[in-house]
């Protein structure tokens, strides 16, 4: 039988990046909150995870999408949310998951640079607010929002990863930003241990704005109760650089 495609359920618009380096990426977007035209809207980057990754350009929207576009709706917030698909056998950064650490590369993967080119041509084409500019992934996505913040430190307004880990030494350039840090005490993909350890050291470096929940029982799938508590949404959508 069939799958129904998300994207079409969910209204989102699917479309194709050309990157400066010639190379494509596979996106969803869907503009929220009516665009009046007298608010420069918002914009919101979400990595997906690695059981999304594909070329299809519609299973990056399997989970917390939903979520993310009922608040967006259901608040009139002006945005414009970004979903890309990460290709099969390559990841937003090329770590495994199941390391208790990692240092971060010298350059991002070319699939992390072509999500980010998307955001600084989405930013300009829609004439976005670039104080108001969002990150947040889960899982695999987790990892790439620690990197693309440690790589773009005074780019985002706010970030929420979940379930991820990033490279603790780069903790002195994200103590300014807002943070919010959400893991399962019992994932058994994803050691706890990663987002421990980098709220610790952020907070180690002077970091106030990192707030961390750790939900207890919980195995991988913390995203669920993460994105549908609204409440995480309405502080993510209030941040402005």
């Amino acid at each position: 039988m069939k799958m129904e495609n998300l994207a079409v359920k969910l209204g989102m618009q699917q479309k194709v990046f050309r990157s400066a380096d010639g190379a494509i990426l596979n996106y969803c977007v869907r503009k929220t909150g009516g665009r009046s035209g007298n608010v420069a809207p918002a914009v919101l980057l979400f990595l997906h995870g690695a059981g999304e990754r594909g070329d299809d350009n519609q299973l990056q929207l399997k989970h917390c999408a939903a979520d993310l576009l009922n608040f967006c709706e259901t608040e009139k917030i002006e945005a414009v949310l970004l979903f890309p698909q990460c290709p099969q056998n390559v990841m937003w950064i090329e770590q495994s998951w199941s390391l208790t650490e990692h240092e971060m590369t010298p350059e991002p993967t070319p699939q992390l640079k072509h999500a980010l080119e998307l955001v600084d041509s989405v930013i300009e084409q829609e004439k976005c607010d670039p104080r108001r500019v969002y990150i947040s992934g889960i899982s695999m996505g987790g990892f790439g929002t620690w990197d693309a913040l440690s790589r773009r430190p005074a780019f985002f307004a706010a970030a929420i990863p979940v379930c991820g880990g990033g490279d603790v030494r780069q903790a002195p350039k994200l103590k300014d930003i807002p943070i919010r840090v959400f893991h399962g005490s019992e994932d058994s993909v994803v050691n706890v241990k990663r987002s421990r350890d980098m709220v610790e050291a952020i907070r180690a470096a002077g970091g106030t704005k990192i707030f961390y929940t750790e939900y207890p029982g919980v195995n991988h799938n913390s995203w669920a109760a993460t994105y549908a508590d609204h409440d995480n949404l309405r502080w993510l959508f209030s941040q402005s650089r």
